[in-house]
């Protein structure tokens, strides 16, 4: 349809069926949330050589009034900012006021810079590198050298352009006079912050004398630039408000009803994944028909400082935004000062110092983490009650389909990763039925000593803070490789205090061999026969078989001649090889991994399954991982368990790099459980949680949220604790139990098949004695096999 047939179309329509056509492609892309950016305003100047005929926030230099912040005052700011929870940094400021006024000049060179954006370039590095907040620059017309020096200091930049309208900087119109509102000069830097690849705010502005046909050409100008680069993050329609002590004091406002048709037809002629945003300040007590309107951001709000544009119109408290929002049937939820898509992708739009930054901001969608929370912290944040009083009618559907046993596909599965607010609690609530229906109110957990027989570790995996090299003693003491005699005296103290398991995983030694395991197995069984061997990931298995050239059947069938009882499912992170190139490309792939847990479960040995979610992953690959679980579960019933496992971030090599995230976020956590136990139904009956990972009373919230296996008391736990969780080595019975009464819910011990332990067992497991001192063998050459 032409551009003539569409400005026709939109100026008939109906107000009320525009909104409506508007929301729905609205819907179809953002379904029920609307978006904010907690930020802090920065009026880094006030000074401007333009002289736009509504504006109160450009001033003339004043006696005793600095043309700029500090850096001191800048900072002083920003820290205010970060201590309310703020993520972004907003520098507003005018137009090269250098080129007009010599006391702007002057104030520079005492800084020690020629140009304003060459300071403000530097209080955005200032900024992100003293406070962690992430700078969004507002300066106005830029060359391409000042975007891109900005771009390595910022998360994302903007500059508004009000209208395409040349006529408006005629005499008499609000832009004449102001040379860089020429619609041709504010093109061109949309023009080359797409070929920088900067993450780029616009917007338009309505009533200063533009008609709607001059609106609409506006839109389709950003529409077009945004079609050749897709850097257009978002739209603004703002409304013109008459100020006092400007030439347009006594001018009209527009109308709601002019707000709200511009906002449905930007929507329109900009389509439904464009973020199209209106300032909540400016249009207070109209929220819900805005929303109905098609707009699905408020833009950034902020709990510190004023709108230094529109001083006179204060911002929303965000707890009142939250309930109008939710009035309107959406959800508020909180975003970086960069939108989600891009987030997601911060190689392709970010420096490399900024994308670290935006990782450790970010959850897994992209959006702001929503809580401080990191797994292995000892602090949980507070849960929200939601605000809507039902969930999605097409979510529910979803859950429903889960519950009786029905496969998900990826999309489906990721549409439940998404869920928060209402969407989230009926998720939880029906995972949670899920888990009584499979195994009524009865929690159970497994008393075990795990026992980490090496740290050496050939391999490099970026996540793993546990392996050392043969001298390496960073982080968590010295590379060890026990000898037999240690390994025995650990698994004989467990079963004198009660374990009915031993867990056995380590480094790939350079010197070990598949005898090597079979030995530790045999030596074990020979001591301690009634104890149950869960040990060696398929990786240690993989590596095993080929040094001694067997197949995967026939080793396995060695091991477990010599004692080995069962498998545990690590070393699978995520089983989808696209995040495995990233986070251990030299490990076994997702098919050799699934193909030893086939051969395993072929010979009867049964073995846990895993995930390690919540650091350069996301709900795709989340939802890949479950599927190639769920699906060999269905081929040969050989999991015993599934069981999620946070990333612990503190000293992991990929974060400390700048590579990862920060962990999953509380929600994302809890949600794993919740949509495992969908996903994974009929197939695997048992979620278990982790203490070390989710904490204790995390884990007592998972198990109100489909989870209903508190895993081993794990004597000596390492792994988790090199990594830097806070939480302690050993979770004894009397605590396990004492937290599931808590919930409401009756403790039983188990054994690592899910049976009865022996009653003598049982009986030692509780008040035992304390473990002794552990002896760390020192590395040693192995003869091979």
């Amino acid at each position: 349809m032409g551009e003539a047939r569409v400005q026709d179309r939109l100026e008939a329509m109906p107000l009320d069926a525009l909104m409506a056509e508007a929301a729905a492609l609205r819907d179809a892309s953002h379904g029920r949330v609307i978006s904010y950016s907690r930020k802090v305003f920065i009026p880094l100047t006030k000074l401007c050589r333009d002289v736009c005929h509504y504006c109160t926030f450009a001033e003339n230099p004043r006696p005793g009034h600095a043309a700029f912040l500090s850096p001191e005052e800048v900072l002083a700011i920003a820290r205010a900012g970060a201590a309310a929870g703020c993520t972004e940094a907003l520098f507003t400021l005018g137009d090269k006021p250098e080129l007009r006024w010599r006391q702007a000049r002057e104030a520079l060179a005492a800084l020690g810079h020629a140009t304003t954006i060459s300071y403000l370039t530097a209080m955005c590095d200032l900024v992100l590198q003293e406070t962690g907040l992430l700078p969004h620059a507002n300066p106005g017309v830029m060359t391409r050298d000042e975007i891109a020096a900005l771009r390595a200091v910022t998360a994302s930049q903007g500059i508004m352009l009000e209208s395409a309208s040349a006529r408006l900087c005629e005499p008499g119109q609000v832009h004449h006079g102001s040379p860089d509102k020429h619609p041709e000069a504010r093109l061109e830097v949309l023009r080359l912050a797409g070929e920088l690849r900067v993450p780029f705010t616009t917007g338009i502005l309505i009533g200063i004398g533009e008609t709607r046909a001059e609106r609409l050409e506006a839109l389709r100008a950003i529409a077009r630039i945004h079609a050749q680069h897709g850097h257009i993050q978002e739209v603004i329609i703002q409304n013109f408000r008459a100020k006092p002590r400007t030439k347009l004091a006594g001018a009209e406002e527009p109308d709601l009803d002019d707000l709200l048709w511009t906002i449905a037809a930007a929507r329109i002629v900009l389509g439904g994944a464009m973020h199209i945003q209106a300032p909540p300040n400016l249009s207070p007590g109209v929220y819900q028909k805005l929303v109905a309107a098609g707009l699905n951001d408020w833009g950034g709000v902020s709990p510190v400082t004023p709108d230094h544009v529109n001083p006179e119109a204060p911002w929303p408290h965000l707890e009142d935004l939250a309930a109008r929002t939710a009035e309107a049937g959406k959800m508020l939820v909180q975003r970086l000062p960069t939108y989600a898509e891009y987030v997601r992708a911060p190689d392709t739009w970010f420096s490399p110092t900024v994308a670290t930054a935006m990782r450790r901001a970010s959850d897994a969608e992209g959006l702001a983490r929503g809580d401080d929370w990191s797994p292995g912290e000892t602090l949980l944040p507070l849960l929200p009650a939601p605000r809507l009083a039902t969930a999605d009618a097409a979510l529910a559907r979803l859950v429903d389909r889960a519950t009786g046993g029905a496969r998900l596909d990826e999309p489906e599965i990721m549409r439940l990763f998404a869920a928060r607010d209402a969407d989230q609690a009926h998720v939880a609530a029906a995972a949670d039925r899920l888990r009584a229906a499979m195994s009524g109110d009865t929690i159970r957990y497994v008393v075990n000593r795990n026992i980490n027989y090496t740290n050496i570790c050939t391999y490099r995996c970026k996540f793993c803070a546990f392996s050392k090299g043969r001298t390496h003693e960073a982080l968590r003491g010295p590379a060890y490789d026990l000898d037999h005699a240690e390994i025995v005296r650990r698994a004989e103290e467990a079963w004198a205090r009660g374990a009915t398991e031993v867990c056995l995983q380590g480094g790939i030694h350079p010197d070990y061999t598949g005898a090597t395991y079979e030995g530790i197995c045999r030596a074990i069984q020979a001591a301690v026969p009634g104890m149950h061997i869960h040990a060696f990931s398929p990786l240690e298995v993989t590596q095993g078989a080929a040094t001694l050239g067997l197949s995967l059947r026939d080793y396995l069938a060695r091991l477990k001649a010599a004692g080995l009882g069962t498998l545990p499912g690590t070393a699978a992170e995520i089983l989808d090889d696209e995040i495995r190139a990233i986070i251990c490309p030299d490990k076994v792939n997702t098919a050799e991994w699934v193909a030893v847990a086939r051969a395993a479960h072929a010979l009867g040995l049964r073995t846990t399954a895993t995930i390690m979610f919540g650091h350069v992953e996301g709900p795709l690959n989340w939802a890949r991982h479950l599927l190639v679980l769920r699906d060999l579960q269905a081929e040969t019933g050989g999991f015993t368990e599934f069981v999620p496992l946070p990333f612990v971030h503190m000293e992991a090599p990929i974060y400390l790099r700048g590579q990862a995230r920060r962990g999953p976020t509380f929600r994302e956590a809890l949600l794993m459980h919740s949509v495992a136990r969908l996903v994974l139904h009929p197939h695997i009956a048992s979620i278990q949680t982790s203490w070390v990972k989710m904490g204790p009373q995390g884990a007592a919230l998972a198990l109100q949220a489909g989870a209903n296996d508190l895993g081993g008391t794990l004597m000596n736990e390492s792994i988790s604790r090199a990594a830097g969780t806070q939480h302690g080595q050993e979770f004894p019975p009397e605590a396990m139990e004492a937290l599931i009464r808590s919930i409401g819910r009756m403790p039983q011990q188990r054994t690592t098949l899910y049976g009865t332990p022996p009653e003598a067992q049982r009986r030692k497991s509780y008040h035992a004695e304390e473990l002794a001192p552990v002896v760390q063998t020192a590395p040693r050459r192995r003869e091979h096999a």
